[in-house]
């Protein structure tokens, strides 16, 4: 399957998977309200911190191990055994210190923490297995699956009164049985590993765990901290409008998820000007969805927050700094998916490290000082400063451009999409449908997608040529 062609896979399959879980989060929050909501977030987000602790960057060394096509099902097994061990070790701690952890979150779910560890322990070492012998366009459409499941479980057990708990609940099952599933696909051999085999891993996860925080710290941190700062009802809007920012930065995901592998292979090859080809072609379309979506957000962002329910049309601010935020975070991503690719992953170490200490730091500060908009300002601003690292380290042994111009054409795109848009918006607000305030936003992110597309279309000849060489068939209009 061409790259183009799996990126595809991947990107449609994240598409299904966001609007599942956009759905139902619209159904949890107008039932539960933002309180709940918050306490939901919180849980799962110390759950992903305590994850990045019991892998220690050793799931990123699986896929790099495996995807090099040597002794596979070794380094699998030796992945297992370590990440089973240091799992152990964490639930245990949750266990000992349970009533700290009820005490932080506002509600007794410290038991779910464990059973959440244990599910994405099982879940994340089927996906390293996946990803590591390159079956990403299977990976893809499973994470939807574990979304769908998650979602009806969930839903169903809130519909009949469970609450927080049947949302926790679902959330373990769901991921429990599409794990199943893809171990069946895997169909792994248990092989006793040698020490050679672990050592290997430990030698690139030991840089490769910080990469694992660095996600953590862009995904989580800000929660975390407004955890200690923040009411649930705040921290619950904020959660929401992170995932709605992350919906766009879908394409990035699947670009990078994509191309990782087949980096990888390449760097063993010894193919290091392909490497840097490709990651000038990642760095051109990272940002197709988030930079018209930060112009989006500044137009519609009261409306899209109102889906949601009543008063969380506040988080409209949060929504467009994460969004900013997330434009510097995924050409980051990109260009550390690189270093880490050719098996430097010292130096995306210092990179990581760069971010995620600014990231800390600054979201103590500001979140303290000016409150939980502190929290977005100091996500955006530290995925700035590991923008500028990782270019810094990345040129220093792949030969890559910033397309500089192609980015040029999608902001363009972009601006002319937001007059049209903000156009169409004051117009729309003179008659009753915007009285209906969700079929009004679709209609107008419907119309603000489709006139951008049509113009980065005309702008663009290196989106029609990619178009024309991933589709299976001839399109005469990107000839």
């Amino acid at each position: 399957m061409r790259l183009g062609q799996t990126s595809v896979v991947y990107f449609i399959s994240s598409i299904l998977t966001s609007v599942i879980g956009f759905l139902a989060t619209i159904y949890f929050t107008r039932t539960l309200g933002e309180e709940v909501y918050g306490y939901y977030a919180l849980t799962l987000a110390l759950v992903s911190w305590l994850g990045m602790v019991k892998t220690i960057g050793f799931g990123n060394a699986i896929v790099k191990r495996m995807s090099e096509d040597e002794e596979a099902d070794a380094y699998l097994t030796a992945g297992i055994f370590l990440k089973g061990s240091l799992t152990i070790l964490v639930a245990s701690g949750v266990l000992i210190f349970n009533n700290s952890i009820n005490e932080y979150i506002g509600q007794p779910v410290s038991e779910f923490v464990v059973l959440l560890l244990i599910a994405t322990i099982f879940s994340g070492l089927v996906n390293s297995a996946l990803k590591g012998t390159h079956r990403v366009h299977i990976y893809a459409p499973l994470g939807t699956g574990k979304e769908l499941s998650r979602s009806i479980i969930m839903v169903s057990l809130v519909f009949f009164g469970w609450g927080l708990t049947g949302m926790l609940t679902g959330y373990v099952v769901g991921t429990v049985v599409i794990a199943t599933i893809g171990l069946l696909i895997v169909r792994p051999t248990i092989t006793m590993p040698e020490w050679r085999h672990i050592v290997s891993l430990f030698d690139y996860g030991k840089y490769a765990w910080l990469g694992s925080i660095r996600k953590k710290a862009n995904n989580d941190v800000d929660l975390i901290v407004l955890g200690f700062f923040a009411p649930a009802g705040l921290t619950g809007i904020y959660a929401v409008s992170w995932t709605l920012a992350q919906f766009l930065d879908i394409f990035g995901a699947a670009i990078k998820n994509t191309l990782f592998p087949e980096m990888s292979k390449l760097d063993t090859e010894g193919n290091r000007s392909m490497v840097g080809t490709l990651t000038s072609d990642a760095l051109a379309y990272a940002g197709l969805f988030l930079i018209p979506g930060t112009i989006g957000a500044a137009i519609l962002g009261d409306r899209l927050m109102r889906v949601y329910g009543p008063g969380f049309e506040q988080g409209e601010e949060v929504l467009v700094i994460l969004i900013l935020g997330l434009l510097s975070y995924t050409f980051t991503k990109q260009l550390l998916n690189s270093l880490n690719a050719i098996d430097r992953p010292d130096l995306a170490f210092r990179a990581n490290g760069l971010f995620i200490l600014s990231n800390l730091v600054l979201n103590i500060a500001l979140v303290w000082k000016i409150g939980w908009v502190g929290a977005a300002i100091a996500t955006a601003s530290a995925a700035t400063i590991g923008l500028a690292a990782s270019i810094y380290y990345a040129r220093q042994h792949i030969n890559f451009q910033i397309p500089i111009a192609e980015i040029g054409r999608q902001t363009s795109a972009a601006v002319l999409m937001g007059i049209a848009v903000y156009g169409a918006r004051i117009f729309g607000e003179t008659h009753q449908v915007s009285n209906y305030n969700t079929v009004f936003v679709i209609s107008l992110v419907s119309f603000g997608a489709i006139v951008y597309f049509c113009i980065l279309l005309i702008l663009s000849n290196r989106l029609r040529t990619t178009i024309r060489r991933n589709l299976p068939f001839t399109v005469p209009l990107f000839n």
